[in-house]
């Protein structure tokens, strides 16, 4: 119930005394001489959620810390004052962290399937291409090295060292905005696009590896790494193309500043540190190839 008191109520707190209540005698008793006021802080607005009433306490994190260690420690300390004593908690009143914390469980959850599926599926689409688990797997070398590389940029970009020069006045690190990144949904987002954008390359070179020793059919050791050099010559500035090409356009994406940015740089830090350091792959992927055949031949098995 909503009561509206009178402006002099308002502004006057103990105006509320001098209300007169009539008693059954018709004499007229000041209301604060029947009973006691106490003037607290109370809740401006009553929320409720699922039948039980509800009050929020905001906070946010300091820069450089994860929304998930923040939360799990405030957890970890709020339960050791309950435990101790220090921290009362009435009978019926709980609590829990919600907001962002609650999303970024959730999809964690999520991508703890999505991701291994993502890589099964990629795996899958491989073998069909090739009919081959050792050549799929060779392919898949090159997804191996792009993860490590996209971690190995988000280690980079929380070290101060890391790109610390100037070019024509402005400095590297600012302009790319570097500071430490936290493993978030837009983190992993960017190593599932990372994923098939790496694997393309391995693909284009596999691809003419097979074609060269279905073309040449070597019967020796040195035929053999012929072909692999020549599949390789013919495949690696293509292949190389498609990597500057990537890298060039994620670049704006690394020094935006307008809304979203927040969300897309980390995004594109795995895809870009990915793709530098699974350049490596172009040699990785004729070496293994040029191995197998070679233990192929030293076994019989190429004719």
């Amino acid at each position: 119930m909503r009561v509206r008191y009178p402006r002099e109520l308002r502004t006057d707190p103990d105006a509320l005394k001098k209300i007169y209540m009539p008693t059954p005698t018709g004499a007229q008793v000041p209301l604060g001489e029947l009973v006691n006021f106490e003037y607290v802080r109370g809740p401006q607005v009553i929320k409720s959620e699922d039948t039980f009433l509800v009050g929020y306490v905001l906070l946010d994190k300091k820069p450089g810390y994860a929304e998930v260690d923040v939360v799990e420690e405030s957890q970890r300390f709020i339960q050791n004052k309950i435990d101790t004593g220090d921290l009362l908690v009435p009978a019926g009143i709980s609590y829990k962290f919600s907001g962002s914390y609650e999303n970024q469980i959730r999809a964690e959850k999520r991508l703890s399937i999505v991701v291994p599926l993502v890589l099964f599926i990629i795996f899958i689409i491989l073998y069909f291409q090739f009919r081959s688990v050792t050549t799929s797997l060779m392919i898949f070398s090159g997804i191996a090295l792009a993860f490590c590389g996209g971690f190995l940029m988000l280690w980079f970009y929380g070290q101060d060292w890391f790109a610390n020069f100037s070019i024509f006045g402005t400095n590297i690190r600012l302009l790319f905005q570097m500071h430490p990144i936290n493993l978030s949904v837009a983190v992993w987002v960017g190593f599932i696009a990372l994923f098939g954008i790496a694997t393309d390359n391995g693909v284009l070179i596999g691809t003419y590896l097979d074609q060269s020793f279905a073309k040449n059919k070597p019967h020796t050791i040195e035929g053999i790494r012929q072909s692999v050099v020549e599949a390789g010559n013919r495949r690696i500035k293509p292949a190389l193309m498609t990597t500057a090409t990537t890298i060039i356009a994620l670049l704006p994406v690394l020094t935006s500043t307008g809304r979203g940015a927040d969300i897309m740089i980390p995004m594109a830090i795995p895809s870009f540190g990915g793709m530098v350091i699974a350049a490596v792959s172009y040699f990785l992927v004729p070496v293994l190839y040029g191995m197998r055949e070679e233990r192929k031949f030293n076994r019989g098995g190429v004719k």
